[in-house]
């Protein structure tokens, strides 16, 4: 797992269909999971297990991805916050966090990748 680094730690995610990683630094954690091999509805039920690790507090989460997740982008409300990035490898490193000056919340059991 080339994105992934090397000293994470593997974590259970409740609902996840692939592994996680945790990796904390001055009291923060930022969690890792890769669904670039994996086809709908992977990115989206792994995003959102992930982001519930993150809700509330400082923490980030990093989701590499085979393209740019637009489907998941729009369930999320303005209390997630994320970047995208493309990666020399033709993948793409999305960054989220949370937004504690939000007006909306997501519903992060929304897990289809339609509509």
């Amino acid at each position: 797992m080339a994105h992934i680094p090397s000293g994470a730690q593997k974590i259970e995610v409740a609902g996840a269909t692939v592994d996680f990683y945790k990796l904390q630094k001055d009291g923060v954690s930022t969690y890792y999971f890769d669904t670039s091999k994996e086809g709908p509805p992977h990115p989206m039920v792994n995003a959102m297990s992930g982001l519930k690790l993150i809700e509330g507090s400082s923490d980030t989460l990093v989701m590499i991805n085979h393209k740019t997740p637009g489907g998941l982008f729009g369930k999320l409300a303005d209390d997630v916050k994320y970047s995208v990035e493309e990666l020399d490898d033709g993948l793409v490193k999305v960054v989220f966090s949370y937004n504690a000056n939000a007006q909306g919340q997501s519903d992060f059991t929304q897990t289809s990748c339609s509509g």
